[in-house]
């Protein structure tokens, strides 16, 4: 039985990181949601989970500052208690091809999409451990373990988000917390609007983008009581792109 706690999603403003966050909350999880720019875009889905019948509140911070981790759950835990869900879902790319990648490309992608995971599931892990619960789900990317010409630093980042998943996963499960990464393909979201959507379909067997709310399904299932054997996978969601 789930102990009483909060979740709390980064990037939950727009897109896979607002529809997680909807998902959490229909699940009867109090929800931090997180943004670092677009403060309307969290207030509108704070007032669609109280709308709902369900408990939110927005939380602003930069994940890629080395403090926001204490700030941001510090915050959530006063308003709604210990933090027994998190979902890493704040991510930024800066493409460009090796020869040209600047050092601070590389280091804004590094810090925000994977230094800020651990970060965060680091301080997270305090309050889950003493309750004996916890869920973490780290979005990822098929970018990860595939190669995407122009995304060096995207990549890198996703696929060390899923080799900590693994690792940290292994390191707690006896205490019954699960440690999970989502994986999706070519999502519509504000991250991917520069991409031609028909161009990438082309290259998908599914033949059609994936939609933010397919990948909070899988998100609210590895957060659910039912997934409570589940830990330390990757998860893909990616209309076959990877198959």
């Amino acid at each position: 039985m789930r102990p009483d706690g909060a979740a709390l999603v980064t990037g939950a403003s727009g897109g896979i990181g607002a529809a997680v966050a909807d998902r959490l909350a229909g699940q009867g999880w109090p929800v931090g949601v997180h943004y670092r720019s677009d403060e309307a875009g969290a207030a509108e889905v704070v007032e669609r989970i109280e709308s709902g019948g369900g408990s939110a509140v927005a939380l602003h911070a930069d994940v890629s500052e080395r403090d926001a981790a204490d700030r941001l759950v510090g915050e959530l835990e006063d308003r709604f208690g210990p933090v027994l869900a998190l979902v890493n879902s704040a991510g930024t790319r800066a493409d460009g091809l090796a020869p040209q990648l600047k050092d601070e490309h590389w280091d804004r992608v590094i810090e925000t999409n994977l230094s800020a995971a651990f970060r965060l599931t680091r301080r997270v892990l305090r309050p889950m451990l003493r309750a004996r619960y916890g869920r973490v789900v780290n979005i990822a990317s098929v970018v990860g373990p595939r190669a995407n010409a122009g995304q060096s630093n995207y990549a890198a980042s996703k696929a060390g988000l899923i080799a900590m998943t693994h690792t940290v996963a292994v390191e707690v499960a006896r205490r019954g917390i699960t440690v999970n990464a989502v994986a999706p393909g070519f999502v519509e979201t504000g991250l991917t609007a520069d991409i031609s959507s028909e161009a990438v379909a082309a290259e998908i067997p599914a033949r059609r983008p994936g939609r933010p709310e397919e990948v909070a399904a899988c998100v609210g299932f590895l957060a659910s009581d039912e997934a409570s054997y589940v830990t330390g996978t990757t998860l893909t969601v990616d209309g076959g792109m990877s198959a």
